[in-house]
């Protein structure tokens, strides 16, 4: 799955060496922590979170398979 949300990922923002993503999993949820440049993460929400929330509905389809709960969220950086 993750490799999934790698190409989805990659295929969307400008900068795709920067992007990182974390998984873990515990009590059968598994949680992907998407990291991006921060120029991408307009790109990544989309207007309105149309694009993240047609992430995580694609991602869905194989955690269903699986029998898993999945939950993809977006790394921010704290602004100083």
């Amino acid at each position: 799955m993750k490799k999934a949300l790698q190409y989805i990922v990659s295929s969307i923002v400008d900068n795709p060496k920067e992007i990182e993503i974390n998984e873990e999993e515990v009590d059968g949820m598994i949680t992907f922590t998407i990291k991006v440049a921060e120029e991408d993460m307009g790109k990544i929400i989309g207007k309105n979170g149309k694009v993240i929330r047609a992430i995580r509905n694609l991602m869905r389809i194989p955690a269903i398979k699986q029998n898993k709960r999945i939950n993809v969220s977006l790394f921010e950086t704290p602004k100083q």
